[in-house]
């Protein structure tokens, strides 16, 4: 049984990961936006890197790159979602090898037509969770 020392000092860790995790949230969703919003509409001629957007770039000026690239689409559109799906996935599927990836992200490509609003908004939310917990590691 752990003594009373140990018992705080894990409650105190969960709640700096917690504190941490739930900061991070936010710039990764605009990382991964900026992102593939940058990659298509080609607003700067720059070849982000999703993990140099959220480690290293200032959350405002992401945050301006966002929504100088997303231009009349607001933050909150299926555009704007679409685009945070798409940086997600490429994050996810970097791993694999490139044809694969191509392969897996045409089939991502094809999902994000079929799912409905609330199906988009949930696999992003578990997606982008996944991404703050790893740049926590």
């Amino acid at each position: 049984m752990p003594n009373k020392s140990t018992a705080q000092h894990n409650a105190w860790l969960k709640q700096q990961f917690s504190d941490k995790h739930q900061k991070l949230i936010p710039i990764v969703s605009v990382a991964d936006m900026l992102y593939s919003c940058n990659k298509e509409r080609q607003i700067e001629p720059v070849n982000y890197q999703l993990k140099s957007l959220v480690l290293h770039m200032d959350k405002n000026r992401l945050a301006e790159k966002l929504i100088l690239c997303l231009g009349e689409d607001k933050i909150q559109s299926d555009v704007a979602l679409n685009f945070g799906l798409l940086g997600c996935f490429h994050e996810q599927l970097a791993h694999l090898p490139s044809e694969e990836r191509l392969q897996k992200m045409a089939l991502v490509e094809k999902a994000i037509v079929s799912l409905s609003l609330n199906e988009r908004n949930k696999s992003f939310t578990q997606c982008v969770t996944q991404q703050a917990i790893h740049y926590l590691q």
